[in-house]
């Protein structure tokens, strides 16, 4: 069951950098006023304000709600749990069914990828498809939130979100230390060493600390898409002086299971106690809550000695 799960991240990780990397930005037609139609963004046109909106994007999801479009949110994934009161179904984003979506009766979906065609079936029903794709870097993120404001009809709030967050995150990156030598860090997507090298969101949310990370050896071309399997060998031999866990919840992974894994003990981060746990839907998504996890690793940055 564990190497099927982690077959699955490491597919579904190379599918999203594959898609957020070699799709070009989309050229945006904004509305004179907030709620003016028609707009446009990329090759959707919508010629009113979208009032059924489904999204199978949980990214998508906390982006919509969190500039007031929540209430135009008639349903979403089965992945999609935040927030607490989004109208949460049984549809899937992985292998999404045009039928049971189209049931639903939206003017406007919301997709990470075009998983099996969907968006071509979707046309034929005349559904309007915005791909949002994974997110590569923060601009990434600043501008599809800007999308979905224009579309929806909120691209004043958009345009104010991401002003907080840019201004949230710009403020706990300049309060984190400053180090004489940057701090290496071993980022875990699940326990058979799935990572995440520097070139992908991940790694970019990393580097505003200038830190170091141990994958990029195991992916030097990005030939694996940013998200290669690890040797334990190699792991131990690159002794990262931190550890992040983005395993928590799907795998159960731990400061205390990681230490009591065979030949890790000789690791900087596990001798001195610098592993991080971290919150699976925050470190996986690239939306609103980006800012939580900047302030996570600023935490786990801020307790390494200098």
């Amino acid at each position: 069951m564990r190497r099927l799960f982690t077959a699955a991240i490491a597919a579904t990780a190379l599918f999203l950098a594959g898609c957020s990397g070699n799709e070009p930005a989309p050229t945006v037609t904004a509305p004179s006023t907030a709620a003016a139609y028609p707009v446009t963004v990329g090759t959707v046109t919508l010629t009113a304000q979208p009032v059924k909106i489904v999204s199978l994007s949980p990214t998508a999801t906390e982006m919509l709600f969190a500039i007031g479009a929540g209430p135009q949110v008639t349903a979403v994934d089965d992945q999609s749990n935040h927030p607490a009161d989004a109208p949460k179904t049984d549809l899937s984003g992985f292998k999404p069914n045009a039928e049971a979506i189209a049931a639903k009766d939206p003017d406007l979906v919301v997709l990470s990828r075009d998983s099996d065609g969907i968006v071509a079936q979707l046309g034929k029903l005349s559904i309007p498809v915005f791909v949002s794709p994974a997110a590569t870097t923060l601009d990434d993120t600043y501008r599809e939130i800007t999308e979905l404001g224009t579309l929806t009809g909120h691209g004043t709030e958009a345009k104010a979100l991401n002003e907080r967050m840019a201004a949230d995150i710009d403020k706990i990156v300049k309060a984190a230390p400053t180090r004489a030598k940057p701090l290496s860090y071993y980022y875990e997507l699940s326990p058979d060493l799935y990572s995440a090298t520097s070139k992908t969101f991940i790694g970019s949310v990393f580097n505003l600390f200038e830190m170091t990370n141990v994958a990029d050896a195991a992916d030097p071309d990005g030939k694996l898409g940013g998200y290669p399997q690890l040797a334990q060998e190699s792991l131990v031999k690159a002794n990262p002086d931190t550890v992040f866990l983005a395993d928590t919840k799907c795998c159960q992974q731990s400061p205390e299971t990681v230490r009591a894994r065979p030949g890790w003990s000789t690791i900087t981060a596990v001798a001195k106690g610098q592993i991080y746990p971290l919150d699976d839907d925050i470190a996986s998504r690239w939306g609103p809550r980006t800012v939580d996890l900047v302030k996570a690793v600023a935490d786990a940055v801020a307790k390494v000695p200098a």
